[in-house]
């Protein structure tokens, strides 16, 4: 991909505006989760190295557009900027509540963080004249928001035509950069063999994403419910597992483009143990019994791989040359239906070959086993890494695109 990068441009005395992804949770008026916000603070501060004034703005929630509320505020999150970069900062991060009509008046060295976006009308309608309202703020413009870049909002894509269109800077971010780097790494020269981890609860959500991984990897390795369904397409009975019938003959497909490894041994639970109002808190008291898949009864609900199958497909992860890992491959919040999930980790981590892990259940396997330090990039974004696999266009990167 042929972009302009943050990383290699003057900044000395421009107002820099940089779109993040800060989209945290907030609980009793604190930031109770900082993953996306430690992932934006190198390029705030590369930003400030560099002579800038930065000013940032995100999105936080789902809020009614033109009807702000308190609760999706991005205060806390100000307060935070201004703890972590206090020892760069001569005064603190402040909040913008009314930038869209009075501006922002700022100096090099200062960081100034827009109230949410989405607190302002035509935002998620991408309109033209409040992105316009967005690059009249800066002089360069920094897409950092890999997250958000599948959206085509005034935020996103829009600023960046509009900056584009005044003969203004538009360029990525690093973090953004380094997503994209990736990503093409991964899915565009990727070295073989390559394999995918693909979890989940339905093949459904995953089809786009299935089939285009089948287009590049010798191996994937289906868990979850997606596995389910995989099973059912040989010829096995899954009981009252979760799996789509009516997709059985899309997995054949997907069969024979690749080689979609299952799992032997699976680690089962009675449905009748099981309250479905309250799935993971039950599962703590269930039984998790070891069954060969050619051995599921009608009961049965299949939860995860049998650490013996495991084991089996840890041996092609660790013989791959890139890894491409989406979703976990059982119910790994409960240890009793974790192993396999664990397994798959450690594989992942050992392997020697470049690895890119991506979503929030992945995200949460990896924090839970503490394999991040074998793990070669993990990807912040959710639907935008999915949309990406898929070869689909993402909106806010393709008007980052230099042509020439």
């Amino acid at each position: 991909m042929n972009f302009l990068r943050m990383s290699e441009l003057s900044l000395t005395d421009k107002v820099v505006l940089i779109r993040e992804d800060l989209n945290v949770p907030i609980k009793d008026g604190k930031v109770a989760s900082d993953a996306r916000l430690q992932a934006s603070l190198p390029t705030i501060k590369m930003a400030l190295e560099k002579g800038a004034a930065v000013i940032i703005c995100s999105h936080l929630g789902r809020p009614t557009e033109g009807s702000p509320e308190a609760v999706y505020s991005l205060a806390p999150v100000a307060d935070y900027l201004s703890d972590k970069l206090a020892s760069q900062l001569s005064k603190p991060v402040s909040l913008n509540n009314d930038y869209l009509a009075q501006g922002v008046s700022i100096e090099a060295g200062e960081v100034v963080l827009l109230e949410n976006v989405r607190f302002n009308q035509g935002e998620k309608k991408n309109d033209a004249d409040l992105a316009q309202k967005y690059a009249d703020l800066c002089d360069v413009f920094v897409m950092d928001a890999f997250g958000t870049a599948h959206r085509a909002q005034a935020s996103t894509e829009g600023v960046t035509q509009a900056m584009h269109q005044a003969g203004k800077v538009a360029c990525a971010g690093p973090l953004l950069a380094a997503e994209l780097d990736a990503l093409s790494l991964a899915l565009e020269t990727p070295a073989q063999p390559m394999l995918a981890i693909v979890g989940g609860s339905k093949v459904s959500t995953k089809l786009e994403v299935l089939h285009s991984l089948a287009e590049v990897c010798s191996q994937i390795i289906v868990g979850g419910g997606i596995a389910n369904t995989f099973l059912a397409a040989q010829g096995h009975s899954v009981g009252a597992s979760l799996y789509e019938a009516d997709l059985v003959d899309t997995a054949r497909d997907i069969m024979s483009k690749t080689e979609i490894l299952l799992p032997e041994y699976v680690v089962v639970a009675d449905k009748n143990d099981i309250n479905f109002d309250d799935f993971t808190g039950s599962l703590q008291q269930a039984a998790a019994t070891i069954k060969s898949v050619d051995a599921i009864g009608d009961n049965d609900m299949i939860l995860d791989i049998a650490p013996e199958s495991a084991k089996q497909l840890a041996i092609a992860i660790i013989n791959a040359k890139t890894i491409l890992w989406n979703g976990p491959v059982g119910v790994f919040e409960v240890d009793a239906f974790g192993q396999g999930t664990q397994i798959v980790a450690n594989a992942v981590k050992d392997s020697q070959g470049f690895s890119i892990a991506g979503g929030g259940d992945t995200l949460a396997a990896i924090d839970k086993y503490q394999v991040a330090d074998g793990v070669s990039y993990m990807s912040t974004g959710g639907g935008a890494f999915l949309e990406f696999v898929e070869g689909k266009v993402l909106p806010a990167v393709a008007a980052l695109q230099i042509t020439e």
